[in-house]
């Protein structure tokens, strides 16, 4: 059939309409933050794919609009010469697949493709990808397809032709290119010499030790013949600064704020590395040392579990380094900068992790100086100092506080508040807080008076820098004037969504830019082999029924998201008098909910164009559909997914409830 011009343009114009542009801005958020941080793009596809390709990386690695630095972006069919190599040995299936494995390092992201979704190359290359530890995108056609499956996250384009669907990918690559060159360029101004001499900025110095952090990640599959460990194979090394040089990273990605580290950097190839990622990240570094090496922390992790840590340790520096010591860094005295960046300053963050900078005599005559005009937090370690006087807040972990203490309670509410104050009497600090993990934390700031409790909403995942964060986030909300209820309050909350959102693998994304949604930590636990489930429904005046569906439906799986109608999609289901609760106050009460880990709110008469963007294992419905299908139920199961029922609470129905108060009403 002959398609007019007149019809073409109103197809484009139809799926343009359709296009999720609120999933490619934040591809483009994620994807600033990744290339930001030294890591790297990879864009497959055939045909005319294959030019739109090559079309975003040469937009990346040049410029799309505004003046910006090159951007690491590869077009895996451009090298002609290893295409043909590979598709000559290893077939044409292998020839993007045998790339990314050659060129993607875990925290990399990889972009596929393809309007029909089915090419053999580019599954081949979805699959290298997730294995290889990258985040695998996919642009494609129409409803589901194999490569939606195989990909993290897909944006699929509702288009009948083939032509259609890629002049979508196209606007979609510029999408793209647009969200990654805002956010870029904001952040770069931030951390240019006009934004140093803003007066809306403020200055936040970090000192403290300095380690280099390694991760070695591999997958485990066997167990050695040799003894009963696992073999860790297809491993990928990470590197990022550790200790004190990991909070001043975090620090440095909120915006507008400033930030100096003033550290111990060991002068060998450590010490470079470290410094080179602290310049990367926007930090100024003062270095006190003379000589010596940078401890080097590695991780061997496998299945998100870390099996295994060892250390290269220089041992203690400053007064304790060890005498003959060649390797252990040595301190030389403090640098005018010093105190300069001290003196203007809004708030100090001590992370003392043991290796001898807090005993460094200027060091600390300097931020007992420091802590007389600003808030000074201090983050303890059971090998390091006391805090300086005037100490605005300390943030002991409960494992330190009962070493410190030698406390012999238990190691509960009661136990880590009595710690807290013992510290407040011992220290001269003006407020403790006790972080206690998975259970929060708990603020002291005057022995008489009730202990201020953080609860904190349980998440799982990888906890390495948790307390960097707490601490860090603290010391920002005191230097803009928070209480420091509010600051520590703040700060566990921070430290949590920071342990959801993968620890420090949340560096390759930007900061405060891009929040870990609902469809982010679905993608997540998919790649991890879970299973997503959802539910969905108006869920107005929640009550007991509403309840056991959802717990009910989170035992199905490691993760329930709820797709919740919008205030109109209720309106035209229900009557104009619906919904009696707002939805944003709906979305709340559903998220403070333990077993719901993230709402999605939709305004269509049926979940179903938010179920194919969701895509999960498991769709759960109330008992009152018992016998009857499901109108999802074919588009759930197109993906492979499952519908079922949980028994259904008898007695229990908003609109009965609503009926009833308003006859109670008019009895009045």
């Amino acid at each position: 059939m002959t398609v007019s011009g007149r019809d073409h343009i109103h197809a484009l114009t139809e799926a343009l309409h359709r296009l999720d542009t609120g999933a490619l801005e934040r591809w483009g958020q994620a994807l600033a933050g990744t290339l930001a941080a030294g890591g790297r793009l990879l864009v497959a596809g055939n045909g005319g794919s294959a030019a739109e390709a090559q079309h975003l990386t040469s937009e990346l690695v040049g410029r799309f609009r505004a003046e910006r630095a090159p951007l690491s972006a590869i077009a895996l069919h451009a090298d002609s010469s290893s295409v043909t190599a590979l598709t000559n040995d290893y077939g044409p299936e292998e020839v993007f697949a045998r790339q990314v494995r050659a060129h993607g390092r875990p925290g990399d992201v990889l972009l596929l493709l393809s309007a029909s979704g089915t090419s053999p190359n580019v599954l081949a290359a979805a699959r290298a990808g997730r294995e290889t530890g990258l985040t695998v995108w996919a642009l494609t056609g129409p409803g589901a397809s194999p490569l939606a499956e195989a990909s993290d996250l897909a944006v699929c384009v509702d288009a009948a032709q083939v032509a259609t669907v890629q002049e979508c990918h196209l606007v979609a690559i510029h999408l793209l290119c647009a969200a990654v060159d805002a956010h870029l360029v904001k952040t770069e101004t931030l951390t240019s010499d006009l934004a140093e001499e803003s007066a809306g900025t403020r200055r936040l110095v970090v000192v403290g030790d300095v380690l280099l952090d390694r991760d070695i990640t591999g997958t485990v599959a066997r167990v050695s013949p040799e003894a009963p460990v696992p073999v860790v194979s297809g491993v990928r090394s990470t590197e990022r600064p550790g200790g004190a040089g990991m909070a001043a990273v975090l620090a440095a990605r909120e915006p507008g704020w400033r930030v100096t580290l003033v550290c111990g950097l060991g002068q060998d190839e450590s010490g470079a590395r470290v410094r080179a990622l602290l310049d990367a990240a926007g930090v100024e570094v003062v270095s006190l040392t003379t000589g010596g090496n940078t401890p080097v922390k590695t991780r061997v992790r496998a299945v998100d579990r870390t099996l295994l840590r060892f250390d290269a340790d220089s041992g203690t520096h400053g007064s304790r380094a060890e005498s003959g010591d060649t390797t252990a860094l040595r301190l030389g005295p403090l640098p005018p900068k010093v105190h300069a960046r001290l003196a203007e300053a809004s708030a100090v963050l001590v992370c003392d992790y043991g290796r001898g900078i807090t005993t460094h005599d200027d060091v600390r005559e300097a931020l007992t100086e420091a802590a007389t005009g600003r808030p000074l937090v201090w983050d303890p370690h059971l090998r390091g100092t006391d805090p300086v006087p005037g100490t605005a807040l300390a943030v002991p972990n409960a494992d330190e506080a009962l070493a410190f203490t030698g406390d012999a309670a238990p190691q509960d509410l009661a136990g880590d508040t009595a710690r807290a104050i013992r510290l407040l009497a011992r220290w001269p600090v003006k407020q403790v807080a006790v972080t206690r993990g998975r259970d929060g934390a708990v603020l002291v700031a005057d022995p008489e008076s009730h202990p201020l409790v953080v609860p904190v909403r349980q998440v799982a995942g990888d906890t390495c820098g948790a307390g960097d964060r707490l601490a860090v986030t603290a010391a920002l909300m005191l230097g803009t004037g928070r209480l420091p209820s509010h600051a520590v309050a703040a700060a566990v909350d921070a430290a949590t969504r920071y342990v959801a959102s993968g620890g420090p693998a949340s560096l390759t994304t930007l900061p405060d830019t891009v929040t870990t949604g609902p469809r982010e930590l679905a993608a997540r636990v998919r790649k991890q082999g879970g299973r997503v489930v959802g539910a969905g429904g108006c869920f107005d005046l929640l009550h007991a029924g509403h309840l056991a569906l959802l717990e009910q439906a989170r035992r199905l799986g490691d993760m329930l998201i709820v797709c919740l109608n919008s205030d109109a999609s209720v309106r035209r289901l229900k009557g104009e008098n619906r919904p009696a609760v707002g939805e944003r106050e709906r979305a709340m009460l559903l998220q403070a909910l333990d077993c719901v880990d993230g709402v999605l709110v939709f305004d269509e008469d049926t979940p179903e164009e938010i179920l194919a963007e969701l895509r999960p294992d498991v769709w759960v419905k109330g008992g009152d559909y018992a016998g009857r299908r499901v109108p999802e139920a074919d588009l759930v199961e197109s993906w492979g997914g499952s519908v079922v029922t949980v028994p259904y609470v008898d007695g229990h129905s908003t609109t009965g409830r609503i009926d009833r108060i308003a006859g109670r009403v008019g009895a009045r």
